[in-house]
Order: structure tokens, then C-alpha cells, then sequence
């Protein structure tokens, strides 16, 4: 429960920023083409973000996976970004085929709760930037846009923490 809020809260964090920029886009975007492999049907999953003709004119489709860091750790030594390339790397292996086929680019936007972002999320979030330079901020203001979502991202993680405190009875 607690990583879908900081899935949430990112993702709402990013669509805000693609309103701000005057990017079209939309969130929990019906994607009817994705399917669920063992099944061969379509689970009629949303995409977590839809920005419109984002690349090349094609639609993107903005897939959120937060991760711990130390998943996995016991297998091998620790390596800043791991997990998020790993989470990556699985989306894109289990997704990227059907948005080709459909004319639609996949971007897989992973994360760790140490705030490491996969490079497909720090070129998209540099393309947001260069947008949101051009339209809409000041230079000050640039800047602001990796903070904030680090800040989101720490403050799922400050999430997960309190929620595993022990209550204490009065």
C-alpha cells in the first residue's frame, strides 16, 4: 500500500509538471492494447501517464515503477540504480511490443527510494525541461523541477516509514 502512495504521488508530481509546461497529457490513460501475457486478453490497464504526440508525433505512454534499492542485494554486491534498471528493463521487456505495434512509444519512468532515476526519466524529465523553458519558466525555476520530485519521492519514502511505526495507545 504504501509503495503504490509514492507511485501515486509521483505520478500526480509529473502530470502536474506536464500541465504546467502546457503539455498535453493525461493520466490513468485507458491503453487497450495492453495485455497480460498468460492471459492473451487485454487487462485494459491504464497507462499511468498519456502525453499526446510527445515523440515523432506518437503518443507516450509513461510507465511509474518505484523500487526499493536493496532489492535483490543478497544475489550480488550493491550498485547505485540497480533495481530501478532492473524494474526498468522488465517493462520494457514485457510492454514495448504491444505500444510499437500500436504506434505508441513506451517510456518506462523508474525510481528507487533513494531518488536514482532510470536515464529514460532524466531524458524525459530534460525534454520537460527544455518545454518548460521555452513556455513557460524562468531560468530560477528550472532547477525546480528535479528537486520537486525528488521531493515526492522522499516524501513516499517518509510515508512508508510512518506507517510502520508502531501505534501507541493513550
Amino acid at each position: 500500500m504504501q509503495f503504490k502512495y509514492q507511485h501515486d504521488l509521483v505520478r500526480d508530481f509529473l502530470f502536474n509538471i506536464f500541465r504546467c509546461a502546457g503539455i498535453s497529457a493525461k493520466k490513468e490513460a485507458p491503453v487497450n492494447f495492453l495485455t497480460d501475457p498468460l492471459e492473451g486478453r487485454s487487462t485494459l490497464r491504464p497507462a499511468d501517464i498519456l502525453v499526446f504526440g510527445w515523440v515523432r508525433g506518437k503518443h507516450v505512454c509513461v510507465d511509474l515503477t518505484g523500487v526499493s534499492p536493496l532489492v535483490g542485494l543478497g544475489s550480488s554486491a550493491f550498485t547505485v540504480g540497480q533495481a530501478a534498471l532492473k524494474a526498468a528493463s522488465g517493462k520494457v521487456i514485457k510492454h514495448e511490443k504491444a505500444f510499437l505495434d500500436n504506434q505508441h512509444v513506451f517510456i518506462p519512468f523508474a525510481f528507487d527510494t533513494f531518488g536514482h532515476l532510470v536515464p529514460e526519466a532524466v531524458d524525459l524529465l530534460s525534454q520537460v525541461q527544455r518545454v518548460m523553458h521555452s513556455n513557460v519558466m524562468t531560468p530560477r525555476s528550472m532547477e525546480v523541477l528535479f528537486k520537486r520530485l525528488s521531493f515526492a519521492i522522499q516524501k513516499g519514502v517518509a510515508a512508508q516509514l510512518v506507517a510502520c511505526l508502531p501505534t501507541i495507545s493513550m
